[in-house]
């Protein structure tokens, strides 16, 4: 027996799948960042040119049907839009688009340009040394990254156990 499968339905798989797609790959940066960092700091340009395309072309655009599709299922759903864990969700993922797009993306992009200064300025068989200035924007930006994913964890475990509704 087929089950039903509502408009409602479709647009919840929707909202679902574009979490994954867009949010799961933001668990990757930290490991890569680190891998890189120990012996792969040649390839740190290209890396933080791939978070930015990854950034604006998956995440940014993705996110924008994660809010979407959340609002219709706010709206159109079994639950009261001014239940708690339905705005806290919504405060969290504009927080997290908007740093990921408006912080993290823009710096991205600086940080590519300041690693491949960094390697030319560099002995071509020889080890990279980053300035301080790459090296403390790297950590905001790893900093930055470790937080926008708590935001992402805690906005799933809302979602699961809807407090208030």
């Amino acid at each position: 027996m087929l089950a039903e499968i509502s408009f409602y339905n479709l647009v919840l798989f929707v909202h679902i799948a574009a979490v994954v797609l867009a949010f799961g790959v933001t668990f990757s940066f930290p490991i890569v960042m680190s891998v890189a960092r120990k012996g792969y700091e040649r390839h740190m340009g290209f890396f933080h040119r791939m978070q930015a395309v990854i950034g604006s072309r998956l995440i940014g655009p993705l996110g924008g049907l994660v809010l979407l599709a959340g609002l219709y299922l706010a709206i159109k759903g079994p639950y009261d839009f001014g239940d708690p864990w339905i705005g806290i969700t919504l405060v969290l993922l504009i927080i997290i688009l908007g740093v990921g797009g408006g912080y993290i993306g823009v710096r991205e992009e600086r940080l590519a340009d300041m690693a491949e200064r960094d390697i030319a300025a560099s002995a071509p068989d020889g080890a990279v040394r980053f300035s301080r200035e790459y090296e403390r924007l790297f950590a905001q930006v790893r900093g930055a990254t470790l937080g926008i994913n708590a935001l992402i964890l805690i906005a799933i475990f809302l979602m699961v156990t809807k407090p208030g509704a």
